[in-house]
């Protein structure tokens, strides 16, 4: 190559990287926002799912079919967990995080974790008692039935609204969720229905239902502090017995997934509750703010 030619690609060659380089940053950033566009398709097909079941329920036919939509409504809300999980993770990984993400990401939980869950939960646990039962109180456990999911949609809502504010203040604790995060709540929702898949039909089961969901309502705009999994470093080494439990976990999700979500997803609900009491009772310094998104 003549020292002309070099010349003239040495001076092209570092503008070529700005330019890549740009490039990949803006791919970067988009990529979180490609998980949370996940989120939202869970969420739509699951609004769809649990509609398509209650329909199911409404004409008589038959309960395996109205059963197999209100659990793929289930199972949309659980893959939805998995990207919203994601997201966030991405963007801190990649260094992409944004203001237009975290909106995005909140907009997107709203309707993914807190109408799709509150309506099945409504679809699932309430309607079809009210469909059988005959008894003189059947509107009052309707109304009740209203009342108590949309709390759970719009406690929900408050908590992201509360979460995006204290994110952002200065020496936020990452190691703790200030009130259950509402994917958590909308997970244990999620793991009921795919555990039990057939809707609640006797009506004093649908009212420990209500009061289950009002619990999760009241946890998420509670105090309770939930740890955090966002401060864990997937990059660090790790012992072989994490990756063997963590291995085995999945592979029990894979193989029985109705009981192990269902643990799980009781579980995280129950561990925010008692590390409260204990707190209570071993009085310690609490953390400043709240984990960042």
């Amino acid at each position: 190559m003549e020292p002309a030619e070099q010349a003239h690609l040495s001076t092209k060659s570092p503008a070529g990287t700005v330019v890549s380089n740009h490039r990949v940053r803006r791919g970067m950033y988009v990529l979180p926002s490609l998980f949370t566009v996940g989120t939202l398709i869970c969420g739509y097909y699951a609004i769809l799912s649990t509609l398509q079941g209650s329909q199911l329920m409404a004409a008589g036919a038959a309960g395996v079919l109205a059963s197999a939509a209100f659990d793929n409504a289930a199972k949309a809300i659980g893959w939805a967990i998995v990207f919203d999980g994601l997201d966030g993770r991405i963007a801190r990984l990649t260094n992409s995080t944004s203001n237009f993400g975290r909106e995005f990401d909140s907009l997107a939980d709203v309707i993914t974790f807190g109408l799709a869950p509150g309506l099945l939960a409504y679809s699932w646990g309430v309607r079809p008692a009210i469909d059988v039962a005959q008894f003189p109180l059947t509107n009052h456990l309707r109304a009740v039935g209203w009342i108590i999911t949309f709390a759970f949609l719009i406690c929900g809502a408050a908590r992201l609204a509360r979460f995006n504010i204290d994110s952002v203040k200065p020496g936020s604790d990452r190691r703790y969720f200030i009130g259950m995060p509402i994917p958590a709540a909308a997970g244990v929702v999620a793991a009921v229905v795919h555990w039990q898949k057939d809707p609640l039909t006797y009506w004093p089961f649908a009212l420990v239902w209500l009061v289950a969901t009002l619990g999760l309502a009241f946890l998420m705009v509670s105090r309770v502090r939930y740890h955090s999994f966002k401060a864990l470093d997937l990059r660090r080494r790790r012992s072989y017995v994490t990756i063997i439990f963590i291995g085995l976990v999945i592979l029990a999700i894979f193989f029985y997934s109705e009981p192990v979500l269902l643990i799980l997803a009781l579980t995280y609900a129950l561990a925010g509750i008692v590390h409260e009491i204990s707190g209570k009772s071993h009085p310690g310094p609490h953390p400043p703010g709240e984990a960042e998104a």
